[in-house]
């Protein structure tokens, strides 16, 4: 997918006095967060995140922002700060790496530990500076505050972003759990400061803007996670976001309550779980947790088992344990806690884990039948509080689809941000502050990067239509032989089809109309074996729509003899 943006010009220089904002990923979709701002030539970037394939994107591993932009001006970067320890906020920091390796990285502890521990699997040693909240510091011409801020993960931050040409707050993802587990609450003393300084523009998470009222707190959900430890037969099998250390530390507390044994399934909640233990983020009790190799010597009734596929990810432990394509079997005396809501778009794959399970006879508890996880993300009572509470002269939504981002863009204007203040733009719009004012000035390319496997960006969308194609419909090969001077059939037609739901057999009617199509096309001259190729599809493509409503993918192989 690309943004264009037909409709925009190409962005001007930017004024003397001006600081450009530029999305490259997180507007009008949730993931590929990355916001390029530009001052006096110099560049900051804020977080560079992934976003995960969805069922039209077959074969796709990850999706990259589009560093095309800012490529050739990468010794201008002063830094790349990380909001926080998302995957949609650090996934494609690696892949930046490549292109400039000593790229400096800023980001709280927690933050910089998750990532250094996904660079070692890259073999890539950054440059990182760790900073914390309260802390103030200079990156070139951009003057960072750092502010906390609650969220799914913790050490989170907002930061203000100060330049001549204005103050601007990045919110970062936030809510505002006033109990939260670990005492670290949104400085909401610190927005209202900067409020009173005079904010300029407020970049603000749009993700829960349509959702009334506030977010329930993290600890209602500890009572919830009790009662299902209380009332499991035997396994409890939990899965939940391998960042989500608050959620992780309830399962443990519940564990020790109800006698259990832990153990962590799947590489990446075994890597980030190891890290926020170590870091004292994760107080894990002694002698609780046990090595995979180790479950047959445990009790069934005195288990929980903590992994990662609450999203249905098709290589994810729950997903093969729904396939019966794990070690672990799942039985009908066991518990399964899905502890996360539906990203949008996956409901689909959860749905299908969860059938799968409960096909096995295990008892599945989701947030659909219990209060077994809360957002990460303001609602919109905590976003009216903020924009109230800031104040600021120019407003524009970040991080959420087009219904988030207008859902916010409504509740600024409640609060009295003039309509003209307001800028909704999305992947690739460029966003000027000039004198006070934030305006759309232009667009640079934002399209989608691909991976595959070891491949990054050789994946086309021509190449997805292609497999597209051939998953739903199947394919068609030909092969015939022409004389290589004459360009008469000499061999063939020899056709087979796999997935098109048409027998081979079934091709002799086919066959009568392509020797014919050629015979004619010699009879002209045509001797070429693009043209007939292209005859040969033709031919085929028309007869297989006609008897069969299909529109597999036809290879035709044209052989000179």
């Amino acid at each position: 997918m690309s943004h264009p943006h037909p409709e925009l010009p190409e962005p001007p220089e930017l004024p003397e006095n001006g600081l450009r904002i530029v999305a490259l990923g997180g507007l009008g979709e949730i993931g590929r967060n990355m916001t390029v701002f530009e001052y006096a030539g110099r560049l900051l970037i804020v977080d560079c995140g992934v976003l995960f394939p969805e069922t039209e994107q077959p074969g796709v591993d990850l999706i990259l922002p589009d560093f095309e932009y800012i490529r050739d001006r990468l010794d201008r970067v002063e830094a790349v700060l990380l909001t926080h320890g998302h995957e949609d906020h650090i996934g494609a920091v690696p892949y930046l790496l490549r292109e400039r390796p000593d790229l400096p990285i800023a980001g709280s502890k927690l933050t910089l530990a998750l990532l250094e521990a996904k660079l070692t699997e890259h073999r890539i040693k950054p440059s990182t500076v760790e900073v914390k909240e309260g802390d103030r510091r200079p990156f070139g011409p951009f003057d960072l505050e750092f502010l906390s801020v609650n969220h799914s993960i913790p050490d989170a931050l907002a930061v203000a972003v100060r330049t001549p040409a204005g103050l601007v707050l990045h919110t970062g993802d936030f809510k505002m759990d006033q109990l939260p587990l670990d005492g670290r609450l949104t400085d909401l003393g610190g927005f209202a400061r900067l409020g009173s300084e005079g904010i300029d523009l407020l970049l603000s998470d749009s993700t829960n803007a349509e959702v009334p009222g506030f977010v329930t707190s993290e600890r209602n959900i500890g009572p919830v996670v009790d009662d299902v430890f209380r009332t499991a037969q035997e396994r409890i099998i939990v899965a939940c976001f391998a960042s989500h250390v608050h959620r992780v530390q309830q399962v443990l507390d519940a564990a020790v309550a109800s006698g259990r044994k832990v153990c962590f399934i799947g590489r990446s909640m075994v890597r980030n779980m190891g890290v926020a233990r170590e870091l004292g983020y994760l107080d894990v009790p002694e002698d609780i947790m046990v090595e995979p190799r180790q479950l047959d010597d445990i009790p069934p009734d005195r288990l929980v088992l903590v992994c990662t596929g609450s999203q249905g990810e098709p290589m994810s432990a729950l997903s093969r344990m729904a396939n019966r394509d794990h070690q672990i079997r799942i039985t009908e005396r066991d518990t399964v806690m899905l502890a996360s809501s539906m990203i949008p778009g996956n409901e689909t794959a959860i749905n299908a884990v969860i059938n799968g399970l409960t096909r096995w006879g295990a008892r599945v508890v989701h947030k659909g039948n219990a209060l077994v996880h809360v957002s990460g993300h303001a609602s919109a009572g905590e976003l009216l509080y903020v924009l109230n509470m800031t104040k600021p002269g120019n407003f524009m939504p970040i991080h959420g689809e087009w219904r988030h981002l207008r859902a916010h863009a409504k509740l600024a204007a409640l609060t009295g941000i003039p309509d003209e203040n307001i800028v909704i733009a999305e992947d690739g719009v460029v966003v000027d502050l000039v004198d006070g004012k934030a305006s759309i000035v232009g667009a640079v390319p934002a399209g989608y990067v691909y991976v595959d496997g070891l491949s990054v960006g050789e994946v086309t969308e021509t190449s997805l239509k292609d497999r597209r194609i051939l998953g739903e419909e199947g394919f068609v090969s030909i092969v015939v032989g022409v004389d290589s001077t004459s360009g008469k059939l000499v061999a063939g037609p020899e056709i087979h089809a796999r997935g098109a739901g048409i027998m081979n057999e079934d091709f002799d009617e086919v066959i009568e109309r392509i020797e014919a199509a050629l015979q004619e096309a010699g009879a002209d001259g045509v001797n070429d074996t693009n043209q007939m190729s292209r005859l040969v599809r033709r031919t085929v493509g028309k007869w297989v729509n006609e008897n069969y409503r299909r529109r597999p993918m036809i290879v035709p192989v044209v052989v000179e003899i």
